[in-house]
């Protein structure tokens, strides 16, 4: 996987997964080798134990502790493990009866007065990065990708009036956005500062 954040939620999941099957180990690694080892030995053990972790995650979907789209995920995890370590089970099967994810979350966009709030925080990166994802739009995971070289101040008449990012440089999923000139010049003072303290961006 490119995307480090991917990375870090399916080994989560799979951290979880192995936790409720009982499978030791210091690191991930090792409890990894630990599962391929006895999976390959016994794929029926390997099935009950994914129908078990997922109809306790459905009793939870069923408690409104987890949403259908937390288990999907918990699945998709599960299945890339095991098809990527050629360990045969049926995907059907445990498929069946999931409960449906939805495509939509219950969150909304921030309004004015939260967002003037936020930025009272007296921590000098909050600005910028409140400014630039409320004007851009980007997830969280885009941070990760985003260098000081990806964003391009666009002017009318020597008057900065946006700002295009480019998010995911390099990812299937690259794309490009604009910011506001307030987020742009938030940006800017933000990096003024770091290239004044000795750090790079």
């Amino acid at each position: 996987m490119n995307s480090p954040v991917t990375r870090d939620r399916y080994t989560t999941r799979l951290n979880r997964f192995f936790s409720f099957i009982g499978i030791e180990g210091t690191d991930i690694e090792q409890r990894c080798r630990a599962f391929v080892q006895r999976g390959n030995q016994d794929s029926d053990w390997v099935f009950k134990s994914i129908m078990s972790f997922i109809q306790v995650q459905k009793e939870r979907a069923y408690r409104k502790e987890i949403t259908g789209s937390t288990i999907r995920n918990y699945v998709k995890a599960i299945k890339l493990f095991t098809e990527m370590n050629d360990i045969l089970i049926s995907w059907k099967k445990i498929t069946r009866g999931l409960p449906k994810g939805r495509k939509w979350a219950d969150d909304r966009a921030p309004t004015p007065e939260e967002i003037r709030k936020i930025v009272e925080y007296p921590d000098r990166r909050i600005k910028p990065i409140v400014y630039t994802m409320v004007s851009s739009g980007i997830r969280l995971g885009a941070w990760d990708y985003l260098r000081w070289g990806h964003i391009h101040p666009i002017y009318n008449n020597s008057e900065i009036i946006a700002a295009k990012i480019l998010v995911y440089v390099g990812e299937e999923e690259q794309y490009s956005t604009y910011i506001s000139p307030e987020a742009y010049k938030a940006l800017e003072n933000w990096m003024n500062l770091r290239q004044k303290s000795g750090k790079s961006g």
